[in-house]
């Protein structure tokens, strides 16, 4: 029985349902306008379907409040500090990723991006954090993640918190822009990327972590295998990758392979449960013109279930096939996050591990517009066990939960993609099928997507405005 049916058989209507959504989120992906929206001026993104817009403020006054839970939609100007609020329990600790999406065409320097910190209502230091370009001179989304976590020495207590997102320029990216009109990303501001400043979008996904319902280790847990694993062997599977976080496309272990063309980036997410440890190789395949070297041709970056770095890998790349490969990881641990080292300290929980490529916009003046294959090589060892025991719920509910059905999606022929090494069907309308939802209904839900996509286009098209 194939992975989606064995999925539906075994699932509640709530299961069934959610193959319904899948379906629908996957009919408004393909239209225009749709969740996988072109964001920052032509710089493909998949925001989250339903964020909600957000400004930012130039100080803590006025600061906006982000609930955990939500997803929000913003931008940045050249040079942009903008202020968010939190309101947090004595006992929870808050993680808040941002990602800054450039514009398209952006000229962009190895060291900027954005730095997000958390402080507290009187400016004291809880967290900072930073992400740059890199090497690969290359605009794409970069994500840092700003945190409280309970239970340190500093930054203790319920009360209002601040969130600092901080753009980090050089000097050449939005060196066109002559002045700086709404700094504040205020109401109007957030998604306006095409004006004489050259913003970024943002999108902010705050997730609280509950205290433990009993008192665990307080130091990091040694003796982990740290030495670099086999490369996993076999034959490749298919499966293309989501535009953002939000659409990432499930992994299991096995040998994959995609297609890649220059400036674009690919999100993919593979379960990890408490006590498994991951690991990832990417191989960039050989090209058929152009000679010369591209550094930072190619980057792999994993990134935990609230979007934290835990570590990144790139490759120079001269025309012949090159292999990189990530860190190994630790086991999956709570007592991680009290390591010194941000590769364990991140691997503090179970979830969807997400493993991002982007290959350089430099690719296309040397080797042509591609595409380029990749072949990601992903391992998850260990046997998984019960997890800590939390006192509550985190927000979302299910962030640091594996289950059944995230497993099953992320075999080869299971619901996240095409099972076979090159094709295969849409995977939603497999999955509504396997459900045994009618045609008739699944056609209806089609129609119904067309028909609100077309409306709410009309009023674009006449505008002639282009949508952020």
């Amino acid at each position: 029985m194939p992975a989606a049916a064995r999925w539906c058989a075994a699932g509640t209507r709530a299961g069934r349902r959610t193959a319904v959504v899948a379906l629908v989120l996957g009919a408004l992906a393909a239209l225009p306008g749709g969740p996988t929206a072109t964001a920052a001026g032509g710089l493909s993104y998949g925001f989250t379907p339903g964020d909600l817009v957000v400004g930012g403020a130039t100080g803590t006054a006025g600061a906006p409040l982000l609930e955990p839970g939500r997803t929000y939609r913003g931008s940045i100007p050249p040079g942009g500090r903008l202020y968010y609020r939190l309101e947090l329990h004595a006992g929870t600790t808050a993680y808040v990723p941002v990602t800054a999406v450039p514009p398209a065409g952006a000229t962009v320097a190895a060291t900027d991006g954005i730095r997000v910190s958390v402080k507290d209502a009187h400016g004291g230091s809880c967290s900072y954090a930073s992400e740059q370009f890199g090497a690969g001179l290359s605009p794409r989304p970069v994500t840092a993640v700003g945190q409280r976590q309970a239970g340190k020495a500093v930054c203790q207590g319920a009360g209002t918190y601040y969130v600092l997102v901080e753009r980090l320029d050089s000097g050449g990216t939005g060196a066109e822009a002559s002045g700086r009109p709404g700094a504040s990303g205020g109401p109007g501001a957030s998604g306006d990327t095409t004006g004489p400043v050259r913003r970024w979008g943002l999108e902010i996904a705050p997730v609280t972590e509950p205290a433990l319902a009993k008192a665990g280790a307080t130091s990091a847990p040694g003796g982990w295998n740290s030495a670099s694993p086999e490369p996993v062997t076999g034959q490749a599977r298919w499966r293309s990758g989501g535009t953002g976080f939000a659409f990432a496309r499930p992994l299991g272990p096995g040998v994959w392979q995609t297609r890649i063309t220059p400036g674009e980036t690919l999100f993919y997410k593979v379960p990890a449960d408490w006590g498994q440890q991951l690991a990832a190789t990417a191989e960039l395949g050989g090209s058929s013109g152009g000679h010369g070297y591209v550094g930072g041709a190619l980057n792999l970056a994993l990134y935990n279930p609230v979007r934290g770095s835990v570590d990144n890998a790139a490759l120079g790349y001269t025309g012949t096939a090159k292999t990189t490969a990530l860190d190994p990881a630790p086991p999956v641990e709570y007592a991680n996050r009290y390591a010194p080292v941000s590769g364990v300290s991140s691997v503090r929980f179970a979830g969807d591990y997400y493993l991002v490529l982007h290959l350089s916009t430099r690719m296309s003046d040397t080797f042509g517009a591609g595409p380029l294959t990749v072949t990601l090589r992903v391992r998850v060892d260990g046997r998984a066990h019960d997890g800590p025991g939390y006192a509550g719920k985190p927000v979302p509910a299910g962030v640091f939960t594996v289950t059944p059905g995230d497993r099953l999606a992320a075999e080869p022929g299971g619901a996240g993609g095409t099972g076979g090494s090159g094709g295969g069907g849409d995977p939603a309308m497999k999955v509504v099928a396997a459900c045994g939802i009618g045609a008739g209904t699944a056609l209806l839900l089609v129609l119904g997507v067309w028909t609100v996509v077309a409306r709410r286009a009309q009023p674009r098209a006449s505008a002639q405005k282009p949508t952020a």
